[in-house]
């Protein structure tokens, strides 16, 4: 039976060990059952709250650095280097990201996982950057769209483009629209030296290490882990807040 919403964290290096074991584990055979039956728009419930669960399992890794240091060489060598990756880009994008101060979050659903593929993949064939690379900003920048706010210097849609830069690269579209803002950010990479450069592309995109890091991170995973688009799309969207991280989408909420 998958975890609620609300299940507690162990705190025990040995428990939080085997929970994020038999986390990953179940995440991994429901992704494989979802993308059997066709990754339909939603994904079934079990995922959804598995995911979560090893979510919520590598935040609490994350914000807590010893207890990291002592659970991660309790796992098997390739999770444990999966989970190290991913903290540490967890890790650099906070140190990039403010505390949020609002009082209102916009959301609303990704679309679903094969028509976001079938963007990523078009952008490819047209400007050459790879769509692992497109999937990891669509990630990074707005779960996927379902962190619909404008960023707190003006950035909008679901790649966050300023609008300047959006009409000089959004080719004409609608900076909100899924498709157009992936194709949007296609162009934008190639123009700035995507695929032969992918680092400095990014950087044009955000002017940070951190932020190149944890992008080529995920973009990595992506290209290397055939679950791996599938598990982050199920994540949920969490914001720092000066009471601490506060979850805004997902099962449970009210």
């Amino acid at each position: 039976m998958a975890p609620p919403p609300s299940a507690p964290i162990p705190r025990d290096p040995v428990k939080l060990a085997t929970a994020l074991r038999t986390t990953t584990g179940a995440v991994a055979h429901d992704v494989d059952g979802w993308r059997r039956a066709g990754a339909p728009a939603a994904p079934p419930s079990t995922l959804t709250l598995d995911a979560l669960y090893e979510q919520r399992l590598e935040l609490a890794l994350a914000e807590n650095v010893p207890l990291a240091r002592a659970v991660l060489p309790r796992l098997p060598p390739a999770l444990a280097a999966r989970i190290a990756g991913e903290l540490a880009a967890k890790r650099e994008l906070w140190r990039l990201t403010p505390v949020s101060h609002r009082r209102h979050y916009t959301t609303g659903p990704a679309a679903p996982p094969l028509v976001l593929l079938g963007y990523y993949r078009a952008a490819e064939r047209r400007f050459g950057v790879p769509w692992p690379l497109l999937a990891a900003v669509n990630f990074v920048e707005s779960a996927f769209n379902k962190l619909r706010n404008d960023s707190v210097t003006g950035a909008q849609g679901p790649m966050q483009f300023m609008p300047a830069t959006w009409r000089a690269y959004g080719l004409g579209g609608d900076i909100h629209a899924p498709r157009d803002a992936i194709m949007a950010a296609a162009n934008y990479l190639h123009a700035n030296g995507s695929p032969g450069e992918n680092a400095r592309a990014l950087r044009r995109y955000n002017p940070s290490a951190l932020y190149v890091e944890a992008v080529l991170h995920y973009a990595n995973r992506i290209a290397s882990d055939p679950r791996a688009f599938y598990e982050y799309y199920c994540w949920q969207v969490f914001v720092r807040t000066a009471a601490g991280l506060r979850r805004i989408t997902g099962p449970g909420l009210r």
